[in-house]
């Protein structure tokens, strides 16, 4: 799943190629990528017509602010892609929307495992409400992020991940973070000092912005890729994320992976000790 660096990086890449083109039909092929309205026929009424004014990033979530007050929400999940193409070039059979622009070219929204989700709005508070703070919103404070912690207990990982907490954070990120903080993932929360989570504070803006000055991270699966086909550069810089057995970029000791629910969490058990 695109986590905050990759998303923040198709913002940006769309940006250059969306903003001031006006949509002028849209094309639903699967319903249930529409969440808002709520049918897909009043979507693909509503959205044509609208002019791109800019596309930003919340959490995992693309904004797309449209004339006219309205918003354009897109959660690419597991396996959703967006790219730009010309109207000539084949659609990839797993394309859920299609938006025709006044260029010529269309936005397509591609999803195999269709868990991505699109919505049109007037306030994106509307889908967003429930979103905890960004982590590089440069108002989060170590000690904002002290006291979220300690006002919880859970264990670190699970709730680097919950995005009513951080909004952006996910699998890749949570781990990295961590590492660079020295912070064992299954550490209940509420035992941080104020200088641990003034460590983990700083080593999640550091992560996160060494993985967007790198245009993401594309795993093997080839999942996420920028628009226009490339892949990020951040695959090769994890430090433990995926890195199971290999030895751990700081010390040597050997990446460790253990199960948190349906989920993996890798560390450096001598760089993170329990």
């Amino acid at each position: 799943m695109p986590e905050l660096p990759e998303v923040e990086t198709l913002a940006r890449a769309l940006r250059n190629s969306l903003i001031g083109r006006q949509i002028v039909r849209a094309d639903v092929h699967w319903a249930r990528a529409v969440i808002t309205p709520s049918s897909s026929s009043a979507f693909a009424d509503q959205v044509p017509g609208h002019r791109i004014r800019d596309v930003r990033r919340r959490g995992k979530w693309l904004m797309f602010a449209l004339d006219g007050s309205k918003w354009l929400l897109i959660h690419l999940r597991m396996s959703g892609r967006l790219v730009v193409e010309e109207a000539e070039v084949p659609e990839d059979p797993h394309t859920r929307v299609l938006l025709h622009l006044d260029d010529g070219q269309q936005l397509r929204f591609s999803d195999p495992r269709k868990f991505g989700r699109m919505a049109l709005v007037d306030d994106p508070e509307e889908i967003l409400s429930g979103l905890g703070p960004d982590p590089l919103d440069p108002a989060l404070t170590p000690r904002d992020l002290w006291e979220m912690l300690r006002g919880k207990r859970a264990r670190l990982k699970p709730l680097l991940m919950d995005q009513r907490l951080l909004a952006g954070l996910g699998n890749i990120y949570a781990d990295e973070a961590l590492w660079e903080a020295g912070l064992h993932p299954l550490r209940r929360s509420d035992t941080l000092s104020e200088e641990e989570a003034e460590r983990l504070h700083r080593a999640v803006r550091r992560v996160l912005e060494a993985a967007i000055a790198r245009q993401g991270t594309t795993l093997p699966d080839r999942r996420y890729l920028l628009p226009d086909g490339r892949p990020g550069e951040f695959a090769s810089h994890l430090a433990v994320y995926g890195r199971e057995g290999k030895p751990c970029p700081r010390c040597g000791a050997e990446i460790v992976r253990v199960r948190l629910g349906g989920r993996s969490a890798h560390f450096c058990p001598r760089c993170q000790p329990e």
